[in-house]
């Protein structure tokens, strides 16, 4: 049995603390594969000097060149090897752990899919709709810096989506045509509802995506929200379904706060 690797992530004031869509791609790849790991919690302030502190490469540079550092980010002990972001991680561990689910599907139709889809899923409906909400949930450590980075590219964060206005009700109009996109390329034309990527009863990276974004919302806005039970009637009720096939990977650790 390898030692356990470390999941750097974000933590927010939700029970189990675990939202980020990125790094719940990580942690639902560990938990598929089962392969032993511990939270390390990362106040978004604090990420840049982590990441510096283990090694952790850049996920994106800006465009004066800047390095971009983003969770999530593993360490594995067993290889002494530092990995940044979700589909870099998912590709190291089914490299470097063959004995374990292969997630990572082959070729231009699975990486179409994945592209087309995180165009979707990250477009301006669905983070008007996220962004502010997100900002609500996090830990006042990490308030002032979402505010301040995130201010800069979508402006400020009270007027993206205000409650009861028809800019709201115009977004999450796009964020329910999203989902029922995703759903006719995952449909395609089979008869039968094709409810994972694959077509059969495994999921793949590919479903992992999606199912991120999922757990983002149902995390940010809870269970019992208005949000969420819209979401899990569209489409027939074909994203309930979807996260059912999830929730027994969905194990969170209490984990522990990062020393900087």
């Amino acid at each position: 049995m390898p030692e356990p690797m470390i999941l750097y992530d974000i933590p927010c004031k939700i029970k189990g603390k675990a939202w980020s869509p990125n790094t719940w791609k990580t942690r639902y790849c560990l938990n598929i594969k089962g392969i032993p790991y511990r939270t390390v919690w990362v106040e978004f302030p604090d990420i840049a000097a982590l990441c510096a502190k283990i090694g952790a490469p850049s996920s994106a540079t800006t465009r004066d060149g800047k390095p971009v550092y983003t969770l999530p980010v593993i360490y594995d002990s067993n290889t002494a090897t530092t990995v940044s972001d979700s589909a870099k991680i998912a590709e190291y561990l089914d490299g470097t752990y063959p004995d374990t689910v292969a997630l990572v599907p082959r070729g231009p139709e699975a990486e179409g899919f994945q592209r087309a889809c995180a165009k979707l899923l990250f477009g301006v409906d669905v983070l008007s709709i996220m962004v502010p909400a997100v900002h609500r949930s996090l830990n006042e450590a990490s308030q002032p810096y979402f505010r301040t980075t995130r201010e800069k590219r979508f402006g400020k964060l009270e007027e993206l989506s205000p409650a009861g206005s028809d800019k709201r009700a115009k977004h999450w109009e796009g964020v329910k045509n999203v989902f029922h996109r995703i759903a006719e390329m995952l449909q395609g034309n089979a008869q039968k509802e094709k409810l994972l990527f694959g077509g059969g009863n495994e999921v793949c990276y590919a479903d992992i995506c999606i199912a991120g974004v999922l757990m983002w919302i149902r995390a940010i806005y809870g269970e019992e929200s208005t949000e969420w039970q819209d979401v899990v009637s569209w489409d027939g009720g074909r994203w309930a379904r979807f996260t059912d096939v999830f929730r027994k990977y969905e194990t969170v650790d209490s984990g522990c706060s990062a020393e900087l």
